[in-house]
């Protein structure tokens, strides 16, 4: 080949190489390599993120609980940062320098072209000086936020709280970035996709000193925000302001349900707290300091408490009796002062006239019959062992809710506990137990634990003779059709309602009489109210005060539960606070102010926490 056109040739493809190399590092800068785009773009542009308002949180009657109020965020570009004078910065914001430091390098590492917060929940009056001198500090700018505004300080436990997403959540649901808002707690957690509605976005064109010249586009790749839905809640407001009122001085809980729908009417939680503590930038150091307090005001005692039921519980082992055919409404037993099963071992009980049948026990609340009713139970001879027996018993127990979660709508919900006979293989052995064994499950103690939820769920299945539905406490979605199916399903217990009806006779007369009562206190002339009395043994220190009723006997608009942690007698306290709760959700007005002082004369005991 002439050297000539071989020299020619190898020129020839430098050229056509270098220029391939040319075109490929051209393909790769425009196509594959997206960083010099995003450094154009967001040299020229600015994303800002529009945040919807979260739905508003209303009472069954309509009456604002929660709505919003305007926050700002301070956000930061790290590409577009230039030096700028720290201190006046930090001046107006009031932070340090290193904050300054510590926040940009964080954005940094975070994306160099994305936006990042840099100081959250800015007040109006802070972002009035920074606005004025933002030109100052190209990179930063302000974005709109909306924080929680509480128009009554009630339900905080019921509600819940709004914080910030954490990185694992970040990482795995790519609706929500850093710095996003999200329900925590309660029904703003339960309901999150419904309130939080959904995100937009403006894209603005700004100049080399960060200031904005207007909309990209005039707009036309912009997003608007779409408003959170709002929820009609099943609670009313005012009864559980009430409820709060009267529990004010004490531990403990109360629940309050409408039997016909399973609408949780109030879910009092005390000690409790403002919820108006958990909103901003204070939230972090105000939830560190209500964690530590050893009252536990974050405990949600109704769905996360696990009492012995004590005496309410008689009522279920009465059911359970009748339904097995080993008690009638007109079985007799006599008390002595107490119930002998095994040497000097007994279960004592109160005086009261003997003997007595079936709803004269349930008014005057006998333990002796109670525990004679459960040995008839567990010593049925139709069954071949006392596991069979048991498991029967056990099985009927959680037919009305008892030992299982209830699949509320409420976050955190516990399971509570009715133990199982292979739990009771386990301590004393196979075959080494008998009724007298676990005696104590009678008059609702042993291992029993129950959630204040779930004996409130029992005296509506109670109170609407043999059914009930789920308990929730979202009545209403805005722009939705009706609730989860599941909260209109009836649950109907294997119980008849002329069972029911026995069991009814003795609660209505343990209030209104006539004669005897252990709840004769809170009578009312107007109401019949059907109620049981407990006292629940406490080993930490004073008994648990318990009361279970519904009003009217007919007809039942109300189910309601009072516990109150280490107050003594059923009667003394619990009854009371459930008794004024009734009357003021069915009446709207309070006849007996006495009973309110001695409500409010409430002086808590000193003990030995269980927890």
């Amino acid at each position: 080949m002439n050297p000539y056109a071989f020299r020619r040739y190898i020129v020839s493809a430098i050229f056509v190489f270098s220029f391939l190399i040319y075109i490929i590092k051209l393909f790769y800068l425009q196509i594959i390599d997206d960083s010099y785009k995003y450094s154009a773009e967001n040299n020229s542009r600015r994303f800002v993120t529009q945040y919807p308002a979260r739905g508003l949180i209303l009472d069954r009657k309509g009456k604002l609980i929660v709505d919003n109020m305007v926050a700002y965020d301070l956000m930061v570009t790290p590409n577009q940062v230039k030096a700028f004078d720290t201190t006046e910065l930090c001046n107006i914001l009031q932070i340090t320098p290193e904050y300054v430091a510590e926040n940009i390098q964080a954005a940094h590492d975070y994306s160099v072209y994305k936006p990042s917060l840099f100081l959250k929940q800015i007040s109006g009056k802070t972002y009035a000086v920074l606005q004025e001198k933002l030109y100052k500090y190209p990179g930063f700018f302000v974005q709109t936020r909306t924080l929680r505004n509480y128009e009554r300080k009630i339900a905080a436990h019921l509600l819940g709280y709004v914080g910030e997403v954490d990185e694992k959540l970040v990482q795995n649901n790519a609706y929500y970035k850093g710095g996003d808002y999200i329900g925590i707690s309660g029904m703003e957690k339960s309901y999150e996709a419904v309130l939080r509605g959904k995100k937009g976005v403006n894209i603005y064109l700004v100049d080399v000193h960060n200031r904005v010249k207007g909309s990209f586009q005039n707009g036309k790749f912009d997003t608007a925000a779409v408003v959170g839905s709002n929820l009609v809640t099943t609670i009313d407001a005012d009864l559980q302001e009430y409820g709060e009122y009267l529990m004010q001085k004490m531990r403990g809980s109360v629940v309050a349900i409408e039997p016909a729908t399973g609408e949780i009417l109030a879910m009092v939680s005390m000690p409790n707290y403002d919820p108006s503590l958990l909103v901003g930038r204070i939230r972090s150091s105000n939830y560190k300091i209500l964690e530590h307090d050893s009252l536990k005001p974050l405990f949600f005692r109704p769905v996360m408490a696990n009492y012995p039921p004590g005496s309410t519980f008689k009522v279920i082992n009465g059911i359970i009796g009748m339904k097995e055919g080993v008690l009638f409404a007109n079985t007799t037993y006599s008390c002595h002062g107490g119930y002998n099963y095994g040497g000097p071992k007994m279960v004592g009980c109160h005086n009261h006239s003997s003997p007595l049948n079936l709803p004269g026990a349930v008014q005057n609340s006998c333990n002796t019959y109670f525990c004679y009713a459960f040995r008839s139970i567990i010593d049925n001879p139709k069954y071949t062992s006392i596991n069979d027996s048991y498991n029967a018993w056990r099985n009927y127990v959680m037919s009305m809710g008892y030992g299982r979660k209830l699949n509320t709508d409420i976050p955190n919900e516990l399971n509570g506990n009715v133990p199982s006979s292979e739990y009771y293989d386990r301590f004393f052995g196979v075959g080494r137990w008998k009724s007298s064994t676990i005696i104590s499950l009678a008059i609702g103690q042993a291992e029993l634990g129950i959630t204040p939820l779930q004996m409130a769920n029992m005296v509506a299945a109670i109170a609407n003779r043999g059914y009930y539905y789920t308990p929730h406490i979202v009545k209403k979605i805005e722009g939705q059709d009706g609730i989860d199916p599941r909260f209109l399903e009836k649950h109907v217990t294997p119980f008849d309602t002329s069972i029911y009806n026995v069991i009814i006779k003795g609660m209505e007369g343990a209030v209104n009489g006539p004669g005897s009562g252990t709840a004769l206190r809170v009578k009312l002339p107007d109401i019949i109210q059907c109620g049981k009395t407990g006292t629940a043994q406490n080993p930490h220190g004073e008994n648990h005060s318990v009361f279970i009723a519904f009003a009217p006997k007919d007809n039942p608009k109300i189910a309601i539960m009072a516990y109150i942690e280490n107050a003594g007698y059923g009667a003394t306290w619990a009854a009371p606070v459930a008794s004024l709760m009734i009357e003021k959700y069915l009446k709207d007005t309070i006849s007996r102010p006495e009973l309110v002082k001695s409500v409010l004369s409430f002086k808590q005991p000193r003990y030995k926490s269980k927890r």
